[in-house]
């Protein structure tokens, strides 16, 4: 091998490695624009979530969209038990990524325990433009002086039921989460994320969710960053949006009419009309 031949070579390798990583989260660029949007789901869900707000957008932005591991089409090689045991495994994922794609100065758009990966991602990938935040929560669980929705008990509960009857937790989850103000075919729509995720993985990623703080980190996220805070949402209540204001450094945060959970299933126009209106 001649010494002009290795740059090739390592080039052809790079490309290789990110071809497959890329597949290996079934990973979708499309749209048009200069700024790129980064998608991070929600729990049990994949990039189909965002079906009502990626047609208006890729005529701005491009957009980037994947699967975690054990939801979609992510490839079954995707999920490491040890690495995926915390957050940190999924905010590796998304680095990755980034990178195999080459992105700089993205805009990371997360929902739920999505957000919360996209803030603990937003410190360690200080390069990113700002942060969109859906029914953010950096704690789920009460505790003195802070109050975030859920007892001890009522997630241990919960997540009893989850173990022992996955479909029942996923049908009483997705109707709790979509709320009694919107339409029961939402819920439904939710249940089949659920249901089509893989169960182990979805019940790993459920623990986390519940018992996982990021609070830590929310002061170190000097980026511009929207909070979508829905109405009568049980799993991300208002006190939760006014602790993120007050925390984040450029935190901006909206108070949707929208009601539940899901602003982008229940709510699709408000939530992208509340997007652009940020991204100006």
């Amino acid at each position: 091998m001649t010494p002009a031949s290795k740059p090739e070579n390592n080039s052809a390798l790079t490309s290789t490695v990110n071809s497959q990583l890329l597949q290996r989260y079934n990973v979708h660029v499309q749209g048009e624009g200069e700024q790129t949007l980064f998608f991070c789901n929600g729990l049990g869900c994949s990039q189909e979530i965002w079906q009502y707000l990626t047609p208006r957008l890729s005529t701005r932005y491009q957009l980037v969209l994947f699967d975690y591991p054990g939801t979609g089409n992510a490839q079954p090689d995707a999920y490491d038990a040890h690495r995926h045991s915390t957050l940190q495994g999924y905010v590796e994922d998304i680095v990755a990524i980034c990178q195999a794609l080459d992105l700089q100065r993205i805009i990371l758009v997360g929902h739920s325990v999505g957000a919360g990966i996209a803030l603990l991602t937003a410190v360690h990938a200080p390069t990113l433009a700002s942060v969109v935040l859906l029914a953010p929560s950096p704690c789920y669980l009460n505790e003195p002086g802070y109050y975030g929705g859920f007892e001890q008990a009522d997630v241990d509960q919960l997540l009893s039921l989850m173990e022992q009857d996955y479909d029942g937790w996923a049908s009483l989850l997705s109707s709790l989460l979509i709320g009694s103000q919107n339409p029961a075919t939402l819920g439904e729509q939710l249940n089949g994320f659920f249901c089509q995720a893989d169960h182990l993985i979805t019940k790993n990623l459920a623990r986390l969710t519940f018992y996982t703080d990021v609070r830590p980190v929310v002061p170190s996220v000097h980026v511009p960053t929207l909070i979508l805070q829905c109405q009568q949402d049980v799993a991300a209540p208002e006190e939760v949006g006014a602790y993120l204001a007050r925390h984040l450094p450029q935190g901006i945060l909206v108070s949707m009419q929208a009601t539940g959970h899901c602003p982008h299933l229940s709510a699709p126009l408000e939530t992208l009309a509340a997007i652009e209106a940020f991204l100006g």
